[in-house]
C-alpha cells in the first residue's frame, strides 16, 4: 500500500502529469461550453415559443367571443382580460391606420406606422428597459378588422430556468470533464507518464554508476521491451549506457596504465634525485642551486678493487658491487641520509641536506661503522674486502646538473676535504677531518692520528673513527 501511495504523489507531483490533467480537463471543457451557448440560447428560445403558443391560444379565446358591432374601446376593453393571466403584464392595441386605440397594464414599445408586419412577431425590448420582458405582435389575426396587438410577456421565469438548465449542463460537463480526465490521466500514467519518470531515475542511476558498481537490476529500462516510441527511447539508452561504461572502462584502464607508468617514472626518478628536489624539477624548477652551512660528507673506497677487476668476470664484477652498494643504500635511508652518487668503486653519501638535519655528523659516523661492520661478512674468492672511509662536515652547495642524465652533486671545499680524508686513509679505517671530530667528541672514541698532509691543504690534524661510547 505504501508503494502505491508513492508512486500516485510522484505521478500527481510531476509536472507531465499536471500539464496533461490540466489539458485535457480544459479542452474537455471548452469543447463542452462550444455545445452548451447553442443549447442555451436554443433552449431560451423553446421557453419564449411556449409563452407565444399560450398567449396566441389565450388571445384567440378571448376574440373569440364574436360581436360584430364592438366599439375599438370594447375590444380593449376585453384584452385588459387577458392580464389576468401569470405572463400578460400589459398590451397596445393600433387601428387599421397603426393608430394607437389604447394601452392596458405596461406600455409595450410603440410601432413604426409603415412597417410590414407578418401575422405573429416577437419585438426584444430595446436596451435599458426591463431584462425580463418581451413583446409579442398579432397583426389582423382573427381579428373583427385590420387592427394590430401588442402584448409585453412578463419573462423572469425563464431566466431562473435557464439558470437551472445551465447548472445542470455545467455540473454534466464538469462530471465528464474529471471522468475523462482521470481516464485518460490512468491510460497515460501506465503507458507513458510512469515509464518516463522510471527513464528519468534510471538518467540518475547511471549518473551515479558512472563513479560506483551499480546492478543493471535497478534499471527499469533495462528490464523492459516496448514496441512503441517510448520503448525506442529506452533502447537507445540502453546503447548509450553500454557505450558510456564501455568508454569509462577503457579510460580507466588507460588511466591505471599511465599511473603505473607514472609511479615507475616517479620511483625512478626518486632513485636519481631526492624527492624534494624531484618535486621541484616536475614543477619546472629549471635551476636548482642551495647552500647548506652544516652538512657532513663521507667518501667509501674498496681497498682493491683494482686488482678484483682485473681477475673477475664482468658478471661477477657487478654483482659484486650491486650487493655491497645495495647495503650501503639501505643503510643510508635507515639513517635518514643522501646517497649523493657512485664513482666506481667509490661511494658517496651526506647528511644534512637536501632537508637540514642536527645530527647529520652523528648519523654518518653511524653509518660508516655499520658500513664496516657489513663488510665483514663480504668476499670475494674467500679473500677480505676492506673500506677506506674519509669524513668532513662543513658548508656546501648542493644542486642538480645537466640537462640529460642529470644528478644531484655536491661542491665546496668540504667535499674535497672529505675526499682526501678517504683517499689518504687506511684500508678497513674510518678517518675524519677536525670539523667532524669536534661535533662527535663527546659521543665517540677517537684515536688521534696527527698531522696528515693533504693535497691542496698542507698538514691537517686527522683522527680514526674507533666507535660509538657506551
Amino acid at each position: 500500500m505504501e508503494i502505491y501511495s508513492r508512486k500516485f504523489g510522484r505521478l500527481v507531483k510531476a509536472k507531465l502529469s499536471i500539464s496533461v490533467a490540466a489539458w485535457v480537463f480544459l479542452s474537455i471543457v471548452a469543447i463542452e461550453v462550444i455545445i452548451f451557448i447553442p443549447s442555451y440560447f436554443r433552449r431560451e428560445q423553446e421557453l419564449i415559443t411556449q409563452i407565444q403558443e399560450v398567449s396566441t391560444a389565450k388571445v384567440g379565446a378571448v376574440l373569440s367571443l364574436k360581436n360584430s358591432n364592438r366599439t375599438s374601446s370594447q375590444l380593449l376593453t376585453q384584452l385588459e382580460s387577458l392580464m389576468n393571466y401569470s405572463t400578460i403584464v400589459g398590451g397596445a392595441l393600433y387601428d387599421e391606420n397603426r393608430q394607437l386605440v389604447g394601452t392596458f397594464g405596461e406600455t409595450p414599445q410603440v410601432l413604426p406606422v409603415d412597417r410590414e408586419l407578418p401575422e405573429m412577431e416577437i419585438l426584444p425590448v430595446p436596451r435599458g428597459e426591463q431584462i425580463d420582458r418581451v413583446d409579442m405582435v398579432w397583426a389582423s389575426l382573427r381579428m373583427d378588422s385590420n387592427y394590430t396587438l401588442i402584448l409585453r410577456q412578463d419573462t423572469s421565469h425563464i431566466q431562473s430556468e435557464l439558470q437551472a438548465f445551465g447548472g445542470r449542463i455545467a455540473g454534466l460537463v464538469l462530471i465528464i470533464a474529471l471522468f475523462v480526465t482521470a481516464t485518460t490521466m490512468a491510460v497515460l500514467a501506465k503507458l507513458v507518464i510512469w515509464p518516463i519518470l522510471r527513464l528519468r531515475d534510471d538518467l540518475e542511476i547511471a549518473g551515479e554508476s558512472l563513479n560506483q558498481p551499480i546492478d543493471d537490476q535497478s534499471f527499469y529500462s533495462l528490464s523492459t521491451k516496448r514496441s512503441d516510441e517510448l520503448g525506442e527511447v529506452m533502447e537507445a539508452f540502453r546503447e548509450m549506457l553500454q557505450r558510456v561504461r564501455a568508454e569509462i572502462m577503457s579510460r580507466t584502464e588507460s588511466e591505471q596504465a599511465l599511473r603505473k607508468e607514472q609511479e615507475k617514472s616517479d620511483q625512478l626518478l626518486l632513485n636519481i634525485l631526492p624527492g624534494c628536489i624531484a618535486d621541484r624539477l616536475k614543477n619546472d624548477d629549471r635551476s636548482i642551486a642551495d647552500g647548506f652551512a652544516e652538512v657532513t660528507v663521507l667518501f667509501a673506497d674498496l681497498v682493491g678493487f683494482t686488482e678484483i677487476s682485473s681477475i673477475a668476470s664482468p658478471q661477477e664484477l657487478v654483482e659484486l658491487l650491486n650487493h655491497i652498494f645495495s647495503i650501503f643504500d639501505q643503510l643510508s635511508q635507515d639513517y635518514g641520509l643522501e646517497k649523493i652518487k657512485t664513482i666506481g668503486d667509490e661511494y658517496m653519501v651526506a647528511g644534512g641536506l637536501p632537508l637540514p638535519q642536527a645530527n647529520h655528523a652523528q648519523a654518518i659516523a653511524q653509518m660508516a661503522l655499520a658500513m664496516q661492520k657489513s663488510m665483514e661478512k663480504i668476499t670475494f674468492r674467500q679473500q677480505p674486502i676492506f673500506l677506506r672511509i674519509g669524513i668532513n662536515s662543513g658548508a656546501v652547495v648542493a644542486g642538480v646538473i645537466g640537462t640529460r642524465k642529470f644528478s644531484y652533486d655536491l661542491w665546496g671545499d668540504t667535499v674535497n676535504i672529505a675526499s682526501r680524508m678517504e683517499s689518504s686513509g687506511s684500508p678497513g679505517k674510518i678517518q675524519v677531518a677536525e670539523t667532524t671530530y669536534q661535533l662527535l667528541n663527546d659521543e665517540y672514541k677517537f684515536l688521534e692520528r696527527g698531522l696528515v698532509k693533504i693535497k691542496g691543504k698542507g698538514e691537517m690534524m686527522t683522527y680514526w673513527l674507533v666507535g660509538a661510547i657506551d
